[in-house]
């Protein structure tokens, strides 16, 4: 492995933290939001938008995209670069992940050149905000088992069904949406792709109260919606195929994206007094966080493998898999670990009483959200198992039947 930047890429490195100084704080605390003092989903989405827009007026924007399409053209390791620099800095990006970072690829990949030439400038900038239509009541880790459907009739298509769990619905401009449309065939088979205007008639959005009290995610109720032909993604009955596309790209953002508290515990430890002392002192609160320490390191030189490859101009290997698992693992257990540490102080809703601003009380209470949303845990092991460690597959026996055929339960009992 090359640790070392090229001199191009330290030239590369500077330019961005240059911009960054300029316009961004620097992170002290991964709790830190840039939407402190904003109190409404529109006061969030105007910062988010104007950050975006501080971006793509000053050539920042999805970088790595093709610049025809609001990008600017940059090679994969320097948007290694950027996503690295980044992430030392407070910034309203995470209102975009999913449009940018999982429904644009698969626009790209599918959308007509019309299509593309209007929507992606449009996802660059923060004009629009896009969500995911994909998880459903009965069908969120076996998501091929979806029952919304989309029936053509001439040159539309008529969808009704519900989606569950869909972040940021409620702000969304467009949406990418997944639907059955030949239950005669086997689940997999028998899916199409669809982009949708959100303010389409028939569409209703539902914000969820969370635990934490936010409402980031939602369900989403279809009602005779109406999509034009001309809006679908792939061929009829290639729905999985570009799931897929999404599905990868979200696995990425996902992971590349969660909040680390690690550093904060320590910080917390060296802080609170355990058995009058300390706790970092004490050896049970040291053996805790040497082990996620240890599986932070091993990530960080993990992705030093991804990082040499992208430097080289190779393609990285199947390393970046693994992020998710262990990062959502060391966010749940961490901040579980620093409410224990705060005692009585770890049950109190207060961000004067309870100490550390309530920091771990909202890392403890969203961390549940890291072990679901882009895969579950249980879903992402099997794919490191299956496709990274080349173990055998689950046995899957509805996966060759007819999807009209496969049960669905009762209602008895």
């Amino acid at each position: 492995m090359d640790f070392k930047d090229t001199p191009e890429e330290a030239a590369f490195r500077t330019e961005v933290r240059a911009f960054l100084d300029q316009h961004a704080k620097l992170r002290t605390s991964s709790s830190e939001s840039a939407y402190d003092g904003a109190t409404t989903d529109a006061e969030r989405v105007a910062i988010a938008k104007a950050w975006a827009k501080t971006l793509a007026d000053h050539g920042w924007a999805c970088i790595s995209w093709p610049s025809t399409y609001g990008g600017r053209d940059a090679t994969p390791i320097q948007n290694v670069i950027w996503n690295q620099e980044v992430s030392r800095y407070v910034t309203p990006d995470g209102m975009f992940i999913i449009g940018q970072g999982m429904c644009a690829p698969t626009m790209m990949a599918y959308a007509t050149e019309e299509q593309k030439a209007h929507h992606l400038p449009r996802i660059a900038s923060g004009e629009d905000v896009w969500c995911q239509l994909f998880s459903e009541p009965v069908a969120g880790s076996d998501l091929a088992g979806i029952k919304t459907k989309a029936v053509r009739d001439g040159d539309d298509w008529v969808v009704n069904g519900q989606k569950v769990w869909t972040s940021g619905a409620h702000y969304s401009d467009w949406g990418i949406l997944i639907t059955r449309t030949d239950p005669s065939v086997p689940k997999h088979k028998g899916l199409t792709m669809f982009f949708l205007d959100m303010k389409s008639p028939g569409v209703d959005v539902r914000p969820i109260q969370q635990i934490n009290g936010n409402r980031d995610f939602n369900e989403v109720y279809f009602s005779d919606v109406r999509i034009p032909d001309s809006q679908r993604l792939g061929s009829p009955g290639e729905g999985w195929r570009v799931a897929l596309v999404t599905l990868m790209n979200e696995r990425l953002a996902v992971g590349g994206g969660l909040s680390n508290s690690v550093l904060d515990v320590f910080k917390a430890a060296q802080s609170t007094e355990l058995d009058d002392a300390p706790a970092i002192e004490n050896k049970a609160v040291r053996e805790h966080l040497a082990d996620w320490y240890c599986k932070e390191m091993g990530l960080k030189f993990t992705s030093y493998r991804m990082i040499t490859a992208l430097s080289k101009g190779q393609d990285p290997g199947p390393e970046a898999s693994i992020s998710k698992v262990v990062v959502a693992t060391n966010n749940n257990q961490s901040s579980s670990f620093a409410l224990d540490l705060q005692d009585y102080g770890g049950i109190l809703d207060d961000e004067e009483l309870s100490g550390f601003g309530n920091q771990f009380q909202r890392q403890f209470m969203r961390s549940p959200a890291n072990r679901i949303e882009g895969g579950s845990d249980e879903i992402l092991r099997n794919i490191i198992s299956e496709r990274v460690l080349g173990m055998p597959a689950d046995i899957r026996l509805d996966k060759d039947v007819p999807f009209s055929e496969v049960p669905q339960g009762s209602a008895k009992g």
